[in-house]
């Protein structure tokens, strides 16, 4: 099995074609899930990064980075088609890491490590987010499991034992600094609009309140305003109250990306901040030319965000690498323990076939019995060395040379069990295998 994560993010391209990107791949990999292309998939979407992570079996005599290519093209040839980005475009900006390194990156991107504003917080419930949306979809294979919760306990370790992100910085409140810098008056006397109902426009609601900003509206397209403000506080916009509600707002903040971006037009004459934090806009940039109006963007944000002191980004980095290189020790534990059984069961095998001989030449006597002893402790020292080689090498990253040499010596394939976990650690008596194939194998 091979762990592998696909990313674009705003280190790489523009926040408008991490939009178009998203857009495009939306179901694209659970699809590939559910057609037996993937293992498992989890997509996580976020107005800075899209990120594609799953779990393949490569077809016998494929590399690991050859598999994951041609996931990538097939992938890029469908978000490509979807988005009108060319599909050879689409592959250049899919960044590939594989196991160790896709774990890694995971690891840093959920400690705030990559984001636009160095040490936010709201990253970690957007991976927490992304994989239960996996699991609600059936997509998600136990070594993405696995991996989504390691994530999940190295942003814990980061936020507990760093001082990175303490500042409370996110996109939104960056965002909020900028409009308090441009927009006349205090909070506590200003109107706010927010656009969309989800996750970010909540983080918003929360943030205007602790500003003090008493006098908040939400327009929902999609009519959850009313649920919405009934859990958070605010006042629903009616269907038909909106350009009432621009008109009232001296500050509109846009968290919903809906599915054409609010032309200048819409816009009543008057100064005003508009804050777009949608990740595919939910305003025309062209807002900016109308007078007094001041439109703060995300690309505003990611250019104001303060940095973190040194000090906490090396610790945190720190964290985020010893967590990174367990999860790959504990992945290569999991595949030797395969490994492991694989060769039990065969040996036992073998050892079971020579008994069978030795019950039908000695019967059920004191030979049998003292010949069946020796052969078994035979085989168990002859298990040892092999054995603590596997978890030697497991350590150093080489186990893929072992399970290698089991195919070549023995023929020995050792399997994948489903859902992606690796099969269980060997008992101390293992029970016999079934009878070993023994006609010639074909060569090559």
């Amino acid at each position: 099995m091979v762990l592998f994560a696909l990313v674009a993010s705003h280190q790489n391209v523009d926040l408008n074609t991490v939009a178009r990107l998203s857009t495009g791949a939306l179901g694209l990999s659970e699809d590939m899930v559910r057609n037996g292309r993937l293992r498992g998939a989890v997509t996580l979407s976020t107005c800075n990064r899209l990120e594609l992570y799953g779990e393949l079996e490569p077809s016998p005599g494929a590399s690991a980075p050859d598999a994951v290519a041609d996931v990538r093209a097939a992938l890029a040839e469908q978000i490509g088609a979807r988005s009108g980005l060319d599909p050879e475009f689409v592959a250049d900006v899919l960044v590939p890491r594989t196991d160790a390194e896709a774990a890694r990156h995971l690891f840093t991107v959920v400690s705030g490590l990559e984001s636009a504003v160095v040490g936010e917080r709201e990253i970690t419930g957007q991976v927490r987010r992304a994989l239960n949306e996996a699991r609600t979809a059936g997509t998600v294979s136990g070594s993405l499991v696995r991996l989504f919760e390691g994530a999940a306990r190295t942003a814990r370790k980061v936020g507990t034992q760093t001082t990175l992100g303490e500042r409370g910085r996110s996109i939104v409140s960056v965002a909020l600094d900028l409009a308090d810098d441009v927009t006349a008056g205090t909070w506590a006397g200003r109107r706010a609009l927010v656009f969309g109902t989800g996750a970010y426009a909540g983080a918003t609601m929360a943030a205007l309140r602790d500003r003090g900003c008493a006098d908040i509206e939400v327009w929902s397209g999609s009519g959850r305003a009313v649920p919405f403000t009934e859990n958070r506080g605010g006042t629903p916009v009616p269907e038909d109250g909106l350009a009432e509600a621009l008109e009232r707002a001296d500050v509109v903040i846009g968290c919903s990306g809906g599915a054409a971006p609010m032309g200048a037009s819409a816009f009543p004459p008057g100064p005003r901040t508009v804050v777009d934090l949608a990740l595919t806009r939910d305003f025309d940039p062209a807002v900016a030319d109308l007078p007094g109006v001041e439109l703060i963007s995300l690309e505003s944000v990611r250019v104001a965000a303060p940095e973190e002191t040194r000090e906490s980004v090396e610790a945190a980095t720190g964290i985020v690498e010893r967590a990174a290189q367990e999860f790959a020790a504990d992945q290569s534990g999991r595949d030797m323990d395969a490994a492991i059984v694989a060769l039990r069961r065969h040996t036992m095998a073998v050892l079971d076939a020579e008994l069978e001989k030795v019950t039908a030449h000695h019967g059920c006597t004191a030979a049998k019995e003292q010949i069946e002893l020796a052969m078994r402790r035979m085989v168990r020292s002859l298990l040892h060395t092999p054995t603590v080689r596997a978890r030697e090498l497991a350590a150093q990253g080489r186990q893929d040379e072992y399970i290698t040499g089991l195919e070549a010596l023995y023929g020995i394939e050792v399997p994948a069990s489903p859902a992606g976990d690796a099969a269980p650690a060997p008992a101390a008596a293992p029970p016999a295998a079934p009878q070993i194939d023994r006609r010639p194998q074909a060569a090559g």
